[in-house]
């Protein structure tokens, strides 16, 4: 894995031009009253790994209003090996309008696949967004799941986007009534075959960041027990992935007539949920404190980080957005000493600086 040592946005949200250089390797914090842009700064790191970066957005949603050029972030890295790479993404500047497509650029070239650049750069992100997710909906637990998979394993990205595929052309299909049984039966096998991968990957996944969360320190930030709840997971844990499949298939076929109802499809992949117990109280997360619910949150990525760097000997890049405003002292100085001892870079914002007292001296400080 790779630190930025510096960052270039062209028409990026609020920024006409923003440069950041001379970055350090481990904390750094972005100060400023709301709204000056340190979201934004974070959301363009995010975007230098694969993925719509941690809001998620469109290419079309990140260009700076009435900006007379295409949205451009473009960053030196350094490597493990102390070698230079270039990263850069932004708007294809010969696109279409309304259909602005994102193009990836690695040391000057342009490469077909986001996908190329988890082989330089991993990103984690907590944002103040993300604290609702236990009590959110199955779909916003499911999104954040398989974004702690990508970071561990770039193919589950599309696989993601393949499934997704396939049940759409199904669900259009079966709602315009063209009952073409060779095309459905097609895009069933793709779905059952993709969606089996999937649930195998959450599983193998769930196993092995459950055991990272077990040999942390629980001191300050919690134990969670969580599984990955589903149809298709909780079969392939009692009999054979190929058996599953074919079951999979079956239903898709026998559901046909209600679905054209109700869209989608019954069960599946796409209706998988991840289950989250705070271990000490045995109590669901949704029903924990927000307190708690945010630190239950904070030792799942810090967990996850330990996993990346256990498997690729280098940790990801954190970036996280006003994640000591809601902590106490005592809490917010153990994160920051867990987060010096897992040796990342880390960006951390905040409004006020004197959140970030425990690391004067020891992180470097932006003010915007």
């Amino acid at each position: 894995m790779s630190v930025i040592k510096s960052i270039k946005l062209h028409n990026f949200r609020c920024y006409d031009q923003m440069s950041l250089a001379d970055l350090s390797a481990g904390l750094i914090v972005l100060s400023g009253a709301n709204g000056v842009g340190k979201t934004n700064i974070l959301e363009a790191v995010s975007l230098l790994s694969a993925g719509r970066g941690l809001r998620g957005a469109r290419a079309s949603e990140i260009q700076k209003n009435d900006a007379s050029s295409p949205w451009a972030v473009s960053a030196s890295l350094k490597n493990h090996y102390d070698e230079e790479v270039k990263l850069g993404t932004g708007i294809d500047p010969n696109s279409r309008a309304g259909t602005e497509k994102r193009i990836v650029r690695i040391n000057g070239n342009n490469v077909k696949s986001q996908a190329e650049l988890s082989k330089y750069l991993s990103c984690v992100w907590l944002t103040p967004q993300m604290d609702r997710l236990f009590m959110d909906s199955s779909r916003e637990r499911r999104k954040f799941l398989d974004r702690l998979i990508f970071a561990f394993d770039a193919g589950h990205s599309g696989r993601i986007t393949r499934y997704e595929n396939a049940l759409a052309q199904r669900s259009k299909l079966l709602r315009e009534g063209k009952n073409d049984n060779a095309w459905l039966t097609g895009l069933e096998q793709q779905m059952a075959e993709i969606g089996i991968a999937i649930a195998a990957a959450r599983l193998d996944f769930a196993d092995r960041l459950q055991a990272a969360c077990k040999s942390a320190d629980h001191s300050y930030f919690p134990l969670a027990h969580f599984r990955v709840k589903g149809t298709i997971e909780e079969l392939l844990s009692n009999a054979p992935a190929l058996e599953i499949e074919d079951a999979f298939k079956y239903q898709l076929v026998q559901s046909r007539e209600r679905d054209a109802i109700t869209g989608g499809a019954a069960s599946g992949p796409h209706k998988s949920d991840l289950d989250v117990i705070y271990a000490a109280k045995n109590m669901k997360a949704d029903q924990c404190s927000t307190g708690e619910q945010k630190a239950l949150l904070i030792g799942l990525i810090l967990a996850h980080a330990k996993l990346i760097k256990a498997q690729r000997g280098a940790a990801p890049i954190l970036l996280l957005d006003e994640v000591a405003a809601h902590l106490d002292d005592m809490r917010r100085a153990a994160l920051y000493e867990l987060l010096q001892d897992l040796g990342a870079q880390v960006w951390l914002t905040g409004t006020q600086r004197n959140l970030f007292t425990a690391i004067e001296g020891k992180a470097q400080f932006l003010e915007l």
